[in-house]
């Protein structure tokens, strides 16, 4: 091997850095415990490193304890979830990523104009399921590739609308979107989807790396988070071998042979440590390489914390 080629942007979005300062500001303001409903990113050592500052992590809200502090994931929640929270006389925060917030809006405001929404997007992700709760059940429906496109029985006369989860491959959000305006003229919705600005840059970044000539791929993300395994797929169909690694100690020797240039990028949720604890894996194996750095474009998107939160 004699090359490694880091691809930029990559790492921390601005909604997950928001997502993980509320929560180290809330300890820092009101102490631990912190109680955060789910995994507050997509990210073990980042889940672990907040446990260890004294959150708590629980499935359901009512396993927080009355009076307590819970923070929303910033994959965003349903209105009975919130809703809950209050009854119970919770004080919540919510780390709802801004641009999840933004597609919440949009569903509610198709849905209050008559629309039938259709949701683009995994079902069973955490951003699927907050964005399914916005609606009353059976008002949004959910598609993953154009085939459920294909597939959907909604009369023609039905006024319809689309919103996409915000981690999709650009590319095949493209092309679903494209299926549902042939199927249903009629329908509203954005033109690009509601893909937020990282999930772009970063699938840029990574088709840069690839028309770079690279014989191997590496992502450093969690298997649960769907903008980290949209870049490992987005290698693979430009036709380089590519990894999906949660740290270095995935890595193994034999993907390197015959090897002479890696690419290296990270999805939205994963912490810049991890990515450098690879480029030092590899140095150390490989010895004297060449580290480059391939930068697509500059990023400087910044949200503002809960306003209970600032300073």
């Amino acid at each position: 091997m004699k090359t490694l080629v880091l691809a930029n942007p990559r790492g921390f979005c601005a909604g997950v850095d928001r997502a993980i300062h509320v929560v180290e500001r809330a300890l820092e303001k009101y102490g631990r415990p912190i109680y955060v409903r789910h995994e507050i990113v997509h990210n073990q050592f980042v889940v672990d490193r907040l446990r260890d500052l004294g959150a708590i992590f629980v499935d359901e809200i009512s396993q927080v304890p009355t009076g307590s502090t819970v923070i929303f994931s910033a994959h965003g929640v349903g209105d009975s979830v919130y809703a809950e929270a209050m009854e119970r006389g919770l004080r919540v925060l919510d780390a709802t990523c801004p641009l999840v917030k933004k597609v919440h809006s949009s569903a509610k405001k198709h849905y209050a104009e008559g629309r039938h929404v259709i949701l683009i997007g995994h079902s069973g992700h955490a951003e699927v399921e907050g964005t399914l709760g916005q609606l009353p059940p059976g008002e949004m429906t959910v598609v993953r590739n154009e085939k459920d496109v294909k597939d959907l029985w909604i009369p023609e006369t039905r006024p319809l609308a689309y919103i996409t989860q915000t981690t999709l491959s650009v590319a095949e959000t493209q092309g679903i979107i494209a299926a549902l305006k042939e199927k249903y003229p009629h329908i509203h919705g954005p033109e690009k989807g509601d893909l937020c600005y990282a999930t772009g840059n970063r699938q840029a970044a990574v088709e840069d790396l690839c028309k770079r000539g690279i014989d191997l791929l590496l992502v450093v993300g969690a298997s649960n988070s769907s903008n980290s395994s949209r870049l490992m797929e987005l290698g693979k169909e430009k036709g380089v071998p590519s990894r999906l690694i949660a740290s270095v100690k995935d890595l193994d020797l034999s993907w390197f042979k015959q090897v002479e240039t890696v690419g290296l990028s990270s999805g939205a949720s994963a912490p810049e440590i991890l990515v450098q604890e690879v480029v030092a894996w590899i140095c150390e194996k490989f010895g004297e390489i060449t580290v480059e750095n391939s930068i697509t474009m500059q990023e400087n998107v910044r949200f503002r914390l809960p306003i209970e939160l600032e300073d």
